[in-house]
């Protein structure tokens, strides 16, 4: 991906499938576009309202989705000359998508549906609790509102 900015941050439109039931949600394959190999993947749930920041991976890519809900996502840089700059991304049921974030972006999401929303990170290594770096949500100023 050359240079990690926040142009890093890649979107994929991805196919729903109507079927009788219940629709078919694509998340990813080995030939996509981001992938980077599979660590591990695993479910965050969010409620209405709720903000979880900040976070940063040090050497995890991300794969993110959301198959029920709307999560709205910020994710925070500092370019090299100092510079800050956000980029938001709200994803969900209404804008199936998949967000390929590479390493050294912090990140928050907040819950915007009505009801309880479904995070999928497609990780590119598994979870290695000294590979993240934290910040409390008022180190990052955003104005989640």
């Amino acid at each position: 991906m050359g240079a990690i900015n926040l142009n890093s941050i890649l979107e994929t439109h991805l196919e729903t499938i109507k079927t009788k039931g219940g629709d078919v949600l694509h998340g990813l394959k080995k030939t996509d576009l981001g992938y980077e190999g599979f660590g591990e993947a695993y479910f965050s749930r969010i409620e209405s309202g709720l903000i979880k920041a900040w976070k940063k991976h040090n050497s995890m890519t991300m794969n993110i989705l959301v198959p029920l809900g709307e999560v709205r996502f910020v994710f925070y840089f500092i370019n090299p000359d100092g510079t800050e700059n956000f980029l938001v991304k709200d994803i969900g049921v209404s804008n199936y998508v998949r967000l390929t974030v590479p390493p050294g972006i912090w990140f928050g999401f907040k819950g915007i549906s009505q009801s309880l929303s479904l995070v999928l990170n497609i990780a590119s290594i598994p979870h290695e609790p000294n590979e993240v770096d934290r910040k409390n949500i008022d180190d990052i100023k955003f104005n989640w509102s």
